[in-house]
Order: structure tokens, then sequence, then C-alpha cells
């Protein structure tokens, strides 16, 4: 979330340079950009890059910078169309669209979303079943109590700031990387030659890479999250929010090209080190977090294990509130209602009910019996599916003067929102027709 909710900095302090040093003033500045970058690599997110590393070594790693500008532009979109409309995506759909268009988009939203609940739900259950021995099945429903008893009763921000220094864990990606010697040349081949085999294979992981980094839960959470920036500072009413300033739009821009650079990084080292030390020894296929967990052995030895699970456990009680928060924004802004992290749940009965509503059948899925791991990787596959029609929505209402005003988009930023969704789109066709 924004500064308060991390650095408990607000935005008035964020907005006024000359009171700081440059280090300490970008620290201030970030905010909602960072924690979707955090909450973007949740454990569908770790499985994917694990998964598209083992099987097709450095192949995969150009997809880092390739998706880098695609998703800081259109996050970048979501946060000005809070910052400017003063609501979330969902609130934003249902003023300028028809119903026909509002609900199907929350359909699309809530369906991924419930179903990466669940696979995340899972790959922690299974990452701890790993170091204890405590059957997943016992600890799936732990989790969901624990994170929906911290959302409804006390408050994201207490979650964000006990668990965000757990995703530091998944530096240990970055350090292993160069303890594994991998193929340099390989490396560099993969970072910048783009390259998709036409089998199913090759475009799921492709699909799944899209889906987990531009995921359709992140366009909600950054726009309802600048809106309840606004809140923090005072700006309760709707007409008090509309509008921003371009010093708090250059703010936005830090905040969330560094939120965006820092999931990419993590992205491309997960793939790296699993390439060098999972693919090079022939183990291509992962079914379980062991492993998954096996790359962080030339860091960790032994301990390869409890490190994969820490970050496994960090990134999913970052992402999970994320992915039940924005189906509550989704359907609360869709339907006018009051909805909102920062009201007691008594203020806020329907937004809290969607919540635990959307943990209650994420948690169900679980129990179907699905492999985590798999589930992980096709849940981002679904999001991949899903998103491009959401990215169009979000490219249209930030080009509308009737939205955004003199805020609309740079051309620039158009044309990355386009290729974004085209991308998408292309790569799904291609994953069902191949």
């Amino acid at each position: 979330m924004h500064n308060s909710l991390i650095w408990s900095v607000n935005i008035d302090q964020a907005v006024q340079p000359e009171q700081r040093g440059f280090v300490r003033r970008f620290l201030a500045n970030l905010g909602p950009g960072l924690i979707t970058g955090a909450a973007d690599d949740d454990p569908s997110g770790i499985s994917t890059y694990s998964v598209a590393g083992a099987a097709f070594g450095n192949s995969f790693l150009w997809t880092a910078l390739f998706t880098f500008p695609l998703m800081a532009a259109v996050q970048l979109m979501c946060a000005r169309l809070g910052m400017v409309t003063g609501r979330g995506l969902g609130g934003a759909i249902r003023k300028r669209y028809p119903v026909w268009v509002l609900w199907p988009a929350c359909l699309i939203l809530i369906v991924a979303n419930v179903f990466n609940i669940g696979a995340d739900l899972g790959g922690m259950a299974d990452a701890m079943q790993m170091v204890t021995g405590v059957s997943s099945y016992y600890w799936t429903p732990f989790f969901a109590v624990v994170i929906a008893s911290l959302l409804i009763w006390t408050s994201y921000n207490l979650i964000a700031r006990i668990f965000k220094w757990l995703t530091l864990v998944l530096f240990a990606y970055v350090i292993t990387a160069f303890l594994a010697h991998p193929d340099w040349g390989a490396v560099l081949l993969g970072t910048f030659t783009p390259h998709v085999a036409w089998s199913r294979a090759s475009f799921a992981v492709l699909v799944g890479i899209l889906g987990t980094t531009i995921s359709p839960y992140l366009f909600f959470w950054q726009a309802s999250q600048e809106v309840e920036e606004e809140r923090k500072i005072g700006r309760v009413t709707l007409a008090q929010r509309r509008g921003t300033t371009d010093r708090e739009l250059i703010v936005a821009k830090e905040d969330v090209v560094t939120g965006m650079f820092y999931s990419n990084l993590i992205m491309f080292f997960i793939i790296m080190t699993t390439s060098a030390t999972l693919h090079a020894h022939g183990v291509t296929n992962i079914e379980t977090a062991k492993q998954a967990a096996e790359a962080l052995r030339p860091l960790a030895g032994d301990g390869a294990y409890w490190l994969f699970t820490l970050g496994l456990v960090g990134t999913g009680m970052l992402g999970v509130p994320v992915l039940a928060g924005s189906c509550a924004y989704a359907i609360g802004e869709a339907a006018s209602w009051r909805a909102s992290l920062s009201r007691k749940p008594a203020r806020a009965p329907k937004f809290y009910m969607v919540i635990g509503a959307a943990m209650l059948v994420g948690l169900a899925l679980d129990f179907a019996g699905l492999n985590a791991v798999k589930m992980l990787f096709w849940s981002a596959v679904l999001n991949g599916v899903l998103a491009p029609p959401l990215v169009v929505l979000v490219v249209m209402l930030t080009s509308d003067r009737k939205v955004m005003g003199k805020r609309v988009n740079s051309r620039t930023a158009k044309v990355l929102g386009w290729a974004c969704a085209g991308v998408m789109a292309a790569a799904a066709v291609g994953m069902f027709v191949t």
C-alpha cells in the first residue's frame, strides 16, 4: 500500500522533497505501487517462474524485460484513474459504461481471483507440510482463517507491516543464481533474444508468465488503494478526492515503476536460478514444493526448504489479502456499497462479506484434491486468458476525456496499453491453437 501503509508517512510529507534528501524522499514516496509489485510475486508467480526455468531453462528470461514497460504502463493507468476520478476501477466502469460491461468485468475478476486464492493457499500449505510434516489439509484452513481474521478484525496495514519483510527472502534467488554458476552466454541469449517454441506447453508457460505478471486483481487493487490514500489524508468525499496535481502524479509514477521493477527483478532471478539448478540437472517437471525448493540448495543447503517456505508464505500473506480485497472493492464499487478496508466491519458489512465468501470458495477449491504446484501454475494461465478485456477497459477509461479530463493517457502510454492487450490475447490464442 502507499507510504502510510508501509512507512507510515502520508502523501503531504511525500510531496515536499525540499524537506528531505533524495533517498529519504524516494523511500517516502513508495506505496501502493511497491506493495502491488511485492504482491505480484505471490505463490502463483513463484511457482510459474519456477516451472518456466525448470522446463525451458533460460528461454523465457526475455519476458522479464519485455513485460516491464507493459505492466508499468497499465498499473500507472490504474493509479492515475484512482487519483483523478476519486473512484476505484469498478466505480469508474460503473460511472462510464452500462451494466452489461460492468458486471462481466467484475465476473472476470472474481473467477480469476477465487481460483488464485485457492492456489495460493494450497501452495502455502504445501510448503508448510514440506518443512513440518503436518498435512496441508490443516495448514490450508489455518492460513485462510488467519488472513481473513487479520483483514476483518485488524487491517491490511498490519499484515503488510508484519509480512513485508518476509518478501525480502526472495532475494535468495538472486544470490543463488550467482552461486549456481550459470552459463552466462545462455543467460544473455535468453535475456535479449525472444523465443517461444511452437508448442502448447511453451505457449502455456508464456500465458502463465503474462498472467501472473499482469494480473486483473492488480488493476482493481492499485486504483482502490490510491483512493484509500486520499481518504487517509482527509479527502473523504468524492468531490474532495477528484483531481490531482502534477507532483502527485510524479510521486505515483516513481512508486509504480519501482514496484514493477522489483517484481520483474525477482521474476528474472527465479527463472535464472531454477534454470541453473533444476533444468541444468535434468529436473524439468516440477510436481511438488520440495522440487521447487531444491533450486535454493546451493545457497541454503538443507535449509533450502525453510527458505523457500518463508518466501512462499510471506508472499502469500501479502498476495491473498490483495486477491480477496480486490474482489470486494470491485463488487462494492460496482454496487455502490461502502467499500473500504479502512472501515470497520459494522460500517461496511457487505464489503467484508465478499472478502469472507472469496476466501471460503478459494478454500473449497483446495479440497478438490488438485496438485498444488499445478494449481498455482494454471491459476496464472487463467489470469493470462482473462486479463486482456480488462486491459482494454483500463486503456479506454484512461484515454477518455470525459473520465480523465486533461489527464488522459499520453500517446506512449496508449501504445503500451494496447500492445499489452494485444500480446496477451495473441499468447492465449496461440496456446489454444497449438
